[in-house]
Parts: structure tokens; sequence; C-alpha cells
């Protein structure tokens, strides 16, 4: 007798409700292609089919019982109370099986509580049971999650751009002979040249991301039908079986969430999710990650529609499967058309309202080059060899003529990264609307995704920092004399429609201001996106 049949015949046995130790409401079997699962009512038991798919090798019961143990170890990292443990099976007589019996062990399974399917992230999404203040706490419970969770050398190589190359590579070989059937052949390939091109010029962020630790044994299988809300945050099913599809970047995991909560039409509630993550694990990078991880994880579930179309007999099965993998390649290129058109930031504001600041993290945490007015007015990029030192309002370097220089200088610089495809991040005061929209054409001629960052605070919070700065050394010579000029010449930003205006008030903490330009602006390039793939053309 196989395995296989073995397993049949326990499989016959677990279905009768006698076979249990303890009361049983209903016995209820799930078969995915790795697993046996019963649900009892109360307990669920969950056995390993003797598989071997060379990702996972469950063949000898040795390797299952060790595969059992190490899914109730790790997933106890983020469940509480559900994996009670690892019971054998036992043969008993000549066909007969028992749990923990006095016979021969010939089979493990996982036990564990059941979790009930109405408190489930899918079914509640799909309910609308879901707000705001649970994503917070779920974004809360992953960051504290990954900061608890290993890393070492041997997990680092993961997060090498090398290595993530060649599994993407892989599942677009694996999707290939399906092509024109299951995926749009333009459009995956697109989606193909987008993530190769990402590989050679966002390399350094691949390699910031190791050094400041965020490459971690994570979950590997992060989605929303293992997400629990019941009795507090329960998520299960992690990864057991191969150490490498769990270590990664934890973007990785967060964007595999996210893509799937995008695809049940609740994108809004994932950005809350992020945007509480990225706070309490103090990581504002993923946002630059975030899109190419989406890609990826959308990639991989088209490639499991399309292996699977091979599996299934019926016709009906083919045709639903053909339909998911359509709809998450088309996930997929939406990313990658997020992750692969630049960006055009323009930090804007009176002196003192806190934008050089914000633009410097801004373009440390994504890894995009910064144009500073303050810069180039004082040499640091394309010198003016004019005086030096503190100028009076209009005046000196300030004067009409060399602010529209600088301006031009500024936007020659921004359209060298944008026509290389490179988002740029612009700091100066833009207090006309004369070169706010010169940055405007700009991005609409280069086809780019522009958002202006309009950092704002009362007068009062401006003349305090402007006092702070007397006799201080700094780059910008705006001191508190010129203030009244500058807010009189300062033309509100009427002219910037609101799909690229995010005004932030500075008079919060910085922290603050600077989480909420990344959550905000993200979501507004995902609406620019959204707009052009919807046929509605430029702002």
């Amino acid at each position: 007798m196989n395995a296989m049949d073995s397993l049949e015949l326990i499989c016959l046995a677990m279905a009768h409700p006698s076979f249990y130790p303890h009361a049983v409401s209903r016995v209820e079997r799930r078969d995915t292609h790795i697993s046996c699962v019963f649900l009892t009512g109360g307990w669920v038991y969950k056995i390993k089919k003797p598989v071997n798919f060379g990702f996972l090798n469950f063949e000898s019961l040795e390797a299952r019982k060790l595969y059992c143990h190490r899914e109730v170890v790790l997933n106890q990292r983020l469940s509480r109370n559900v994996y009670e443990g690892v019971i054998g099976i036992t043969r008993e007589g000549e066909r007969g099986f028992a749990m923990e019996g006095a016979g021969e062990t010939v089979e493990y399974a996982v036990k564990m509580k059941e979790l009930p399917d109405e408190a489930n992230l899918a079914m509640l999404l799909a309910g609308g049971a879901v707000a705001a203040p649970d994503m917070e706490k779920l974004g809360g419970r992953l960051a504290d999650f990954y900061e608890g969770s290993a890393r070492n050398v041997e997990i680092d190589h993961y997060g090498h751009p090398e290595v993530i190359a060649l599994n993407m590579e892989e599942n677009f070989r694996q999707v290939e002979p399906f092509g024109g059937e299951f995926v749009d052949n333009e459009e995956w390939e697109f989606i193909r040249q987008a993530s190769r091109s990402f590989f050679v010029s966002r390399r350094s962020l691949f390699e910031k991301r190791i050094a400041r630790g965020r490459i971690r044994d994570g979950h590997g299988d992060l989605r929303c039908e293992h997400v629990y809300l019941h009795d507090g945050i329960q998520i299960i099913d992690c990864i057991e079986f191969n150490d490498r599809f769990r270590y990664g970047d934890v973007v990785c995991d967060l964007a595999f969430l996210h893509m799937d909560m995008a695809h049940l039409g609740r994108a809004d509630l994932s950005e809350v999710l992020l945007a509480a993550y990225a706070e309490r694990a103090d990581d504002p990078s993923l946002y630059a990650l975030l899109d190419f991880y989406a890609t990826y994880r959308a990639a991989v579930k088209v490639k499991v529609a399309c292996l699977r179309s091979t599996e299934v007999e019926s016709e009906a099965q083919r045709e639903e499967l053909k339909a998911a993998a359509r709809g998450y390649a088309s996930d997929a290129y939406r990313y990658a058309v997020q992750f692969s058109r630049p960006t055009l930031w323009v930090f804007c504001g009176l002196p003192a309202s806190g934008k050089s600041t914000l633009a410097e993290r801004m373009a440390d945490a994504m890894d995009l080059p910064l144009i500073q007015s303050d810069r180039i007015r004082k040499g640091g990029v394309w010198p003016m060899h004019v005086e030096q030192g503190e100028a009076p309002y209009d005046r000196g370097i300030y004067r009409k003529d060399l602010r529209h220089r600088v301006y031009s200088q500024m936007l020659a610089l921004a359209q060298e990264n944008l026509k290389s495809g490179r988002s740029v991040v612009l700091d100066a005061t833009f207090s006309t609307a004369r070169w706010r929209g010169e940055a405007e054409r700009l991005g609409n001629d280069l086809d780019c995704n522009i958002i202006f960052v309009e950092c704002a605070a009362v007068v009062e919070t401006l003349r305090e920092r402007l006092k702070a700065r007397e006799g201080m050394p700094g780059i910008s010579d705006a001191r508190l004399q010129h203030l009244d000029e500058m807010v009189r010449a300062f033309e509100p930003l009427r002219e910037i429609h609101k799909e690229a205006h995010l005004r932030i008030s500075t008079d919060l903490p910085f922290d603050r201001c600077f989480k909420e330009i990344l959550s905000k602006g993200y979501a507004m390039k995902c609406a620019q996106i959204d707009r052009l793939l919807d046929g509605q053309g430029p702002r």
C-alpha cells in the first residue's frame, strides 16, 4: 500500500465523530494540494500529504513529523492559544486508527483551535465589518513581530537583488506557456521589463534595506484568509516547509497583504495598516518598494492559477482559474506602472515651514535625488559666481532674475532624472504660480506623476523658527526681517489640482508630518495611476 492510499484510510477514519477523544459538533474535511484538514467544531487537525514538489518534501513520515512541529513553533509567533501541538495517529488492529493510541505511530497531525470563519479578515472585509482602528492595530502587531523576528547573514542573503531577480524570473518562465490565454502578452512583457529595470536602477535601495536590518524571517504567506480578528489578532498558516519562502524583506510580506486587500476592493484600509506599520517600525522606505513587491506577489498568484489549471479536470474549474490569473495579472500590471512611472515631488512653502527638512527625509527614505534651490543658489550644483552671505529680500542672489535662473536650473536637473525614469525631489519656495506651472508642465510633458507638498505653518510658528536661526549657520539666508515681505509675495496654490496638492500643517511634530506625506502621497500616486489607466488623461 502506498503512502497516499494509507493516508486515505486514515482520513476515512477521521471522517467519523467517534474517532475523536472529545465532543464533536461536526466533521468537515478541507483539502489543499499539501494538506488534509479536519474541522470538528472546536479543534482542527491538519495532516501533511506525502508529496514532493521540489520546494517541499513530505514523502517520509519523519519529514511530516518534523514539519508538523515546525508549523506549531513558527505559527505561535503570530497567534496565541491557537496551535496546541502535534499528535500522533496510531494503528490499532488490522485497519483501525486512533489518536495517541498504544499502537505504532503511522501519521502525525497538527492540533489547533478552530477559529470562526466570520472572524476571518477576508470575510470581514466582504461584510464591511472592518474599520481603520482594526487595521492600525494589525499594522502595529506586524511591526512588533518583524522587530522581534530572526535576522542573520543567511537571511540577509534573500534580500539581495540577484536572489529576488532569480525568483521573479522563475515566475515569468513558468507563466510563459500560458501567455495569450491566461495573461495579456503585452502587459506581461511590460511587467517583466519594468521589474528587470527596477533591479538595475534601484540596486542601492535593496542594499540599504539589508544594511538597515529589514530582511527578516517573516510569515511568507501573509494574506487575508490567514488573518483573524478573534480574541485579539491571530495570524496563522505561515510557511514552514521551506525557510527561503519566509526569508526576505518585510515589505515583501506586507505587500502580499496589501495586494490581497486591494484585490478585495479595500486598498484604503490597507493604506491605514501600512501607515500604522511604518510609524511603529520607523520604516518609511517601505513605500519605495511596496509596488515592486506587490507586483511580485501578484505574479506569484498568476503562476499558481496557471499551474493549477493543468491539474483540474472540469472545464468550469479551468475557466475559473483563468479568470483568477487574468485578474491578478491586471493587478501586477497596475503595480508595475506605479513603480516604473517616475514622480516629481515638489516641496514648497515659506521659509521656516519645514519644507527642506521634510524634503531631505523624503529623499533619504525613498533613495531619491534631492534638488534644492538654496544649494544651487550658493553654488552647490551650478555656481553663479555672485556675492555670498546674508542678503536682503529680493536683492543680491535673491533678486528676481537670479531666482528665475535658480528655478530654471532646478527644473533642468529634474528633467534629466525624470527622462531617465528616476523620481526626484525638489525643494524650493515655489512662491509663484508661474514656476509651479512650469514644474507641472514638466511632469505632464514627461508623463510623470507630480505631487506638490505644500508645507504650511501659522505665522507665529514661522516667526519663532526664523528667530531661532539668528546667528546660526545654514544654507538658507531667510531671516525674521524678511518674513512679512515673503508672506505678501507668496501666491496661494489655487491653480494646483487637488489630486496633485498635498497640504501639510507643519505646526505638528515633523515625524507626524513626514509619515502623513508618505501615506497620503502614496495614495495620491495610486489615484493618478488609476486616472491614467482608466483613460482619463493627465491632471
